[in-house]
């Protein structure tokens, strides 16, 4: 049987390693700079969010954190093992840690959500049939989706598609969740109930949280910390009480949902 995902939270000291430690990461496509010099430390137990502009470097970014695209130049280094130099099996193990919810949860139309959910789980494990199923339902109670798994994916709604997607990515109980844009095309009131329900994972797994959005609400509802991305540099880092009072003028521009004169960021 798996650990459950109930074990107590890590609670971030300064005295900790990083989770990840993002150093000099460069990435560039077709000639076109996307990452340019990208510094920055995850703690452990931490919900990060990165903000920015469409164009910002966000999506490409994150599919750095979890090996999916290799750096120009520079590293990512999780639980001490560097991404960039690590040989296959390693890079395996570290990727393993990982659990990602996609943009509009990516679910599979031809399953069911209980398929869904436990498609990692029979692929990655020798869980039994009967432990397979006891995980897909505590899996869905996290989310607040109790009694749903023989639904198929079209009878679902767009907030409830992404809690499945939450689910999913939590099945192998995960280190780190990473989040790809979890409110994209969603009203206000079920964009703040996704919200309700990361916050809950936050605080009640033992995970570290890396989420990417151009929502400020949201950002500032699950975040422990907010760093804004700019033209695939980061431009600033800080809790969001105080990521909001920052003087920068294109943060201000973006907080207040207002143009910025001479804004080049778009690169990817």
């Amino acid at each position: 049987m798996m650990e459950s995902p109930t074990t107590p939270v890590r609670t971030p000291t300064a005295e900790m390693r990083p989770k990840i430690a993002v150093i000099n990461l460069w990435k560039s496509f077709q000639g076109k700079e996307v990452l340019r010099g990208i510094n920055l430390d995850i703690h452990p137990g931490e919900s990060l969010v990165i903000v920015g502009g469409s164009g910002a470097g966000k999506s490409v970014f994150l599919k750095h954190l979890i090996g999916l695209i290799q750096p120009d130049r520079g590293h990512v280094i999780v639980d001490g093992e560097d991404l960039a130099c690590a040989d296959t099996g390693v890079c395996l193990a570290i990727r393993r840690k990982f659990g990602m919810s996609f943009q509009e949860g990516a679910l599979f139309d031809s399953m069911n959500v209980f398929d869904n959910i436990a498609f990692p789980l029979r692929r990655h494990t020798r869980m039994s049939p009967g432990d397979v199923a006891a995980r897909v339902r505590e899996c869905l109670a996290l989310v607040h989706l109790d009694g749903v798994e023989h639904k198929w994916v079209n009878e679902l709604s767009g907030g409830m598609r992404r809690r499945v997607g939450f689910a999913r990515a939590i099945a192998l109980a995960p280190e780190i969740l990473l989040f790809d844009e979890p409110n994209t095309g969603l009203d206000p009131i079920t964009a703040a109930a996704i919200d309700r329900v990361i916050v809950e994972m936050r605080d009640n797994l033992p995970v570290t949280m890396v989420t990417i959005t151009h929502d400020m609400k949201s950002a500032q509802r699950i975040a422990d910390r907010i760093a804004m991305l700019r033209a695939g540099q980061i431009l600033a880092v800080a809790p969001p009480d105080e990521f909001v009072r920052l003087s920068d003028r294109y943060i201000q521009s973006f907080l207040a949902g207002e143009p910025y004169p001479d804004n080049h960021e778009e690169v990817a």
